[in-house]
């Protein structure tokens, strides 16, 4: 992941942060909320999480997601 995935870092983030009740569905719904995007720009961004294997099937992160997000955490704090 580059630098220019700006957008990708804040989902990844956002999944790591979230409570254990807040499902994907959840999540997406705040993201957009946050009128960063719309909700069909959301999914599509998260499906490509899911397929570069960042996100797993059942909605959490993966080692990678994890590793991603804490760079993004730290991007977010300079």
């Amino acid at each position: 992941m580059n630098e220019e995935n700006v957008v990708e870092r804040v989902c990844l983030l956002a999944l790591m942060k979230k409570e254990p009740e807040e499902t994907l569905a959840d999540i997406q719904k705040m993201l957009v909320e946050t009128g960063m995007f719309e909700m069909k720009e959301c999914k599509e961004v998260f499906k490509t999480l899911k397929e570069e294997q960042y996100i797993s099937e059942d909605g959490g992160l993966t080692m990678k997601g994890v590793m991603e997000a804490k760079v993004a955490e730290e991007m977010f704090r300079q």
